[in-house]
């Protein structure tokens, strides 16, 4: 398992993928050995199990540029000595180096995460070497994983060649586990009120929107507090940006551990998400499975949850989004919605699983 920065607890939506898929695949699928390799300067040097899935921390450059292709680099060769009857490679910035692998012996499945040649922090290089590594990984893996339909439709429209080999697997929304405090107790050390702030969770990334959800939210003076759960990933000067921008009704609240999300996503009055760019959601889901009310805007990966046209808003107009916070939030209830059983982490893993069995032989 190549191109994630690590797991446990290590803040990334191919993370959070790889964490939930994983070990369910181990406990399912007693016969494989899974190993993922991860980059030490975000897990550490030591190696450790998790639910039944080797994580090996391997050396990685930190810079927003190099990071994923120079650790990617070292893990298929790292694969290689190992003798991997296969390789799955997450993103299309590591599927750079499916040819590489292809060509080593081994055979490669790619998980497609989203199209990250749309988001704002790359310069016109790096997206030129996203689309390149799609192509390279779409053109050159056995099997293409792609996380939701719209994805799926697209390469397909783009690589017709390929179409064959494109899967719709999606992520799932998981079961947070409970707090071992009170909701209520953590709440009030917070400084929140149960039904009373709007969340958003994200990192601290242009294409998330969260700059615009700052300036509507200046804009409705009935809205309640912001709480913004999440981290920088680069120290490129975006994070300090919000907060320059945001007053004191906003609260970074950092990156929380999954228990203290879930006290998040169970009390607040809405769960927003602004995002310009995203794959299938984990944060839409885990907040669907919370049965908070929830605000998305209208990209197509956030319309493919199949939510009522009432919770999604124009993408990156703020003065809508001003106006949808400003008012009642329980329009924006979701609780009634019948979750997809598509989003399953079992099903998700069963199913996967069962590409490996088809692409290993």
């Amino acid at each position: 398992m190549i191109g994630l920065r690590g797991i446990p607890g290590i803040m990334g939506g191919v993370e959070t993928h790889c964490e939930e898929l994983l070990p369910r695949i181990a406990a399912k699928a007693t016969d494989f050995e899974i190993e993922i390799y991860g980059r030490a300067p975000y897990m550490g040097r030591e190696e450790k199990e998790v639910g039944g899935v080797r994580v090996v921390p391997l050396p990685s450059s930190t810079g927003k540029s190099t990071e994923a292709f120079v650790s990617t680099l070292l893990a298929v060769l790292h694969a290689r000595r190992r003798r991997a009857d296969l390789v799955h490679i997450h993103a299309i910035g590591p599927g750079l180096l499916v040819p590489l692998a292809r060509l080593l012996g081994m055979p490669v499945i790619l998980t497609h995460h989203g199209a990250d040649y749309n988001r704002a922090k790359w310069n016109g290089f790096a997206k030129r070497m996203l689309r390149l590594g799609e192509n390279m990984g779409v053109r050159f893996a056995k099997r293409v994983i792609c996380v939701s339909p719209s994805l799926r439709d697209n390469l397909a429209q783009r690589l017709p060649k390929r179409a064959d080999r494109l899967q719709f697997v999606p992520n799932g929304a998981a079961t947070i586990p409970q707090p071992e405090r009170p909701d209520a107790e953590i709440l009030d050390e917070m400084g929140l009120v149960q039904g009373n702030f709007l969340l958003a969770v994200a990192r601290l990334v242009p294409e998330k929107g969260l700059d615009y959800l700052i300036d509507a939210h200046k804009n409705a003076p009935n809205a309640p507090p912001l709480v913004i759960a999440g981290a920088e990933q680069h120290q490129d000067g975006h994070a300090d940006l919000l907060r320059r921008k945001a007053d004191d009704r906003v609260i970074f609240a950092g990156a929380l551990p999954r228990d203290r999300l879930g006290v998040l996503y169970r009390n607040c009055g809405l769960f927003v998400m602004p995002s310009y760019h995203e794959g299938l959601p984990i944060a839409a889901l885990e907040a669907m499975g919370s049965k908070a009310p929830i605000l998305l805007s209208d990209i197509q990966p956030n319309l493919d949850l199949g939510l009522p046209p009432g919770n999604y808003f124009p993408v990156g107009d703020a003065a809508a989004l001003a106006e949808a916070i400003n008012g009642p939030l329980d329009r924006f209830d979701t609780s009634g919605t019948t979750a997809n059983a598509q989003f399953d982490w079992d099903a998700i893993a069963a199913r996967t699983a069962e590409i490996y069995r088809e692409v290993a032989g």
